[in-house]
């Protein structure tokens, strides 16, 4: 990435501004802007999120809103309220209050001096969704958005479920906001008021998991902030971006088909980063097209040959099964018909010789996949940034061999001509099954000659919700039902020579929470509708800049971090143990001081042969300091399972020095839903 200090517009900083709302709450800002911009008002770009903008996003808010001020823009990066630096208390995931906050916020912003009047939103994960959300809204000001890694229906595309089924990133990420939300804010910049602020958050925050695990079904508590239950509330230009190593890959070309304003979406072989710093490569000049969709939006600069919809997608070539790559060879797809007119449906059918163009007779496949099936899959949203070193965190799928042997694999012959899949396959089953509750994972793999195995995509349903998310119902046992998995958005060249693979599990953890007893699937029928391109691409069909940014944070790094991820089995005992560590160093910001330092423990295990032994742990690990000053903070969550209930516990303890200042423990169990 070059470092690209030189830009139009010379800028200052204000690095805390606090704005007060209307019921009193102070929220805090950090600012750049133009120098002159009180003489000639620009437009406005906000960024809100709760990941606290002095120790939290510090590293990305220097790449990114100094690069935009300097192209005339003020850039405004928010704490929302109950974090960071902000008053009030954080009650939940983009609770109304805090989409009230934002409109609030964008309508103060616009009235600025500094301010033209026309304000955008940009984010991504959580500013992604909030950007959508606030954008269907429809705030006067707010002209376009910039959403990233996002989703437009709640409940079937984030961490919480997926086809029904409890994602195991629900419990991960409430712990990750207990230990957020449990941080101080900084006494420099609060002052003495700091220690209130901080003890306040700790008696008052609540533990997500509780909210979101209460909500088992598609009912108002996920509608609410769903843009995908009305579409046409977008007034607001978007431009959507995503990866395909990450898990929000599927807004973009919802986005970019249902939306009725002018919409451009973006997706990269990356993870869960911006693209102009994610792993793996090629990166691309993201803030460049950024500050190109704010021109044309916010400040009304006419680009020649913009069409209204357009969809820039990374065909990605076969690779090898890896945990992490530092690049993903492939091709740039430009696309602005839609339905695209080079894309073509073809149905591969199950039987029991594999997987082929014919239809066959009805057969029978015998699935009983043990509860540690799944353990080759990785991380939800995989976090590493671009380097030059090929060796990275190992968050990514590996090799598949390891779940294709405890599942029904249905293979092509090598291929004869490549298959070249892009957009999302379905494949339907006829089946049975033992119990009445159960669940199906469906991965779609290339198995390259010698037998390796990697992920393409993938697909889940909780069997329950085989008719509807809002209103489930279990399954009659031993009697033939036929049910549809809906796969991931992908875009990837299978070649010559290579066979395609669908391999089908009855567990997939510990991605997934199992369900509450051993299932025995019989399936008899399948069909796989898979979406082609028709014909090669033989070059990029769209160009991006190279990769820009403005000059890095300016900190010492104490302690280098570092990620582990191992996989425990006894065989004595058939228990098996994932172990993930994720160390985040020991930082100290050159500028104010403050040093931070944090590690983070979970622990997922489970007998091979019983899925009610599941538990999840995690634990966080965290200091603050400056000087005379410390805080640390400890934090942990678990989760198990009986038939009927969730158990799930946590707790928090704090303390100042040596003095303990704060202990809080939750426990809780909450009935099974169809889960």
């Amino acid at each position: 990435m070059k470092i690209n200090p030189n830009t139009p517009f010379k800028i200052k900083e204000i690095e805390n501004m606090v704005i007060e709302l209307n019921d009193g709450c102070k929220l805090a800002a950090r600012l750049w802007m133009p120098i002159d911009a009180l003489e000639k008002p620009v437009p406005a770009v906000l960024e809100y999120i709760p990941y606290r903008k002095r120790d939290g996003t510090i590293y990305r808010d220097h790449l990114i809103h100094p690069y935009v001020a300097g192209q005339g823009y003020v850039c405004l990066r928010v704490d929302m309220r109950g974090s960071g630096d902000s008053e009030g208390l954080l009650e939940d995931e983009y609770s109304s209050r805090e989409l009230s906050d934002a409109q609030e916020l964008i309508n103060w912003i616009s009235k600025q001096p500094w301010c033209s009047g026309n304000v955008g939103m940009m984010g991504k994960s959580w500013g992604g969704f909030n950007s959508l959300q606030v954008a269907a809204l429809a705030p006067k000001a707010l002209k376009a958005i910039a959403t990233g890694y996002t989703s437009t229906k709640r409940y079937s595309d984030d961490i919480h479920y997926k086809g029904g089924c409890l994602l195991n990133d629900n419990l991960r990420w409430a712990g990750v906001m207990l230990a957020y939300s449990a941080r101080p804010p900084d006494p420099i910049l609060v002052g003495e008021s700091w220690k209130d602020i901080w003890l306040q958050r700790l008696k008052n925050e609540p533990f997500l998991a509780l909210n979101w695990l209460s909500h088992q079904t598609y009912d108002d508590y996920w509608k609410h902030g769903s843009v995908s239950e009305n579409y046409s509330s977008i007034e607001a230009a978007v431009l959507v971006f995503g990866g395909w190593a990450d898990n929000y890959m599927n807004a973009v070309p919802q986005l970019v088909n249902n939306l009725n304003t002018s919409v451009k979406g973006i997706i990269g072989p990356w993870v869960h980063q911006y693209p102009h710093m994610a792993a793996p490569s090629p990166q691309i000049g993201f803030l460049q097209e950024m500050v190109s969709w704010w021109d044309v939006w916010l400040k009304g600069i006419k680009k020649p040959h913009t069409p209204n919809k357009e969809l820039i997608f990374y065909l990605q070539d076969s690779v090898r099964p890896k945990r992490h790559y530092s690049h993903r060879p492939g091709k740039w797809c430009l696309e602005t018909s839609f339905p695209s007119k080079r894309i073509i449906n073809k149905k591969f059918f199950l039987s029991e010789i594999g997987l082929n163009k014919n239809s066959q007779k009805q057969f029978s496949r015998i699935i009983s996949s043990p509860t540690s099936c799944g353990v080759t899959q990785g991380e939800f949203f995989p976090m590493a940034l671009a380097s030059e070193n090929s060796v990275g965190p190992p968050e990514q799928a590996g090799d598949q061999r390891i779940d294709d042997a405890s599942s029904a694999c249905f293979d092509t012959k090598p291929l004869e001509f490549p298959l070249s899949i892009v957009g999302r396959s379905i494949l339907e089953l006829m089946l049975e099954s033992n119990v009445p509750q159960a669940q199906i994972a469906v991965r779609l793999c290339d198995v390259h000659p010698d037998g390796a195995s990697t992920k393409i995509c993938h697909g889940l349903l909780n069997l329950s919700h085989r008719q509807s998310d809002e209103s489930p119902s279990l399954l009659r046992i031993n009697e033939q039902t036929a049910v549809e998995i809906l796969l991931d958005e992908i875009a990837y060249i299978v070649p010559k020579g290579h066979k395609l693979r669908v391999a089908i599990s009855t567990q997939y953890w510990p991605f997934v929470w199992p369900s509450p007893s051993n299932t025995t699937i019989e399936i008899s029928q399948g069909i796989l509708s898979l979406n082609l391109l028709d014909g090669e691409i033989k070059k990029d069909e769209y160009k991006f800049e190279e990769p820009e940014a403005s000059e890095e944070w300016n900190f010492e790094s104490l302690r280098v971090g570092g990620y582990n991820r191992t996989l425990e089995e006894n065989y004595g005992t058939d228990k098996v143990i994932l172990k993930i560590n994720s160390d985040f160093g020991r930082v100290k910001d050159n500028t104010h001081g403050l040093t931070t330092d944090q590690l983070t423990n979970e622990i997922w295990t489970i007998n091979k042969n019983d899925p009610l032994s599941a538990t999840g742990e995690i634990e966080w690990f965290q200091e603050l300091s400056r000087q005379d000053w410390v805080v640390k903070i400890n934090t942990k969550c678990n989760m198990s399972a009986d038939q009927d209930f969730f158990y799930i516990n946590a707790a928090i303890n704090a303390s100042e020095g040596v003095e303990k200042v704060f202990e809080r423990t939750f426990s809780h169990k909450i009935k099974r839903n169809y889960i």
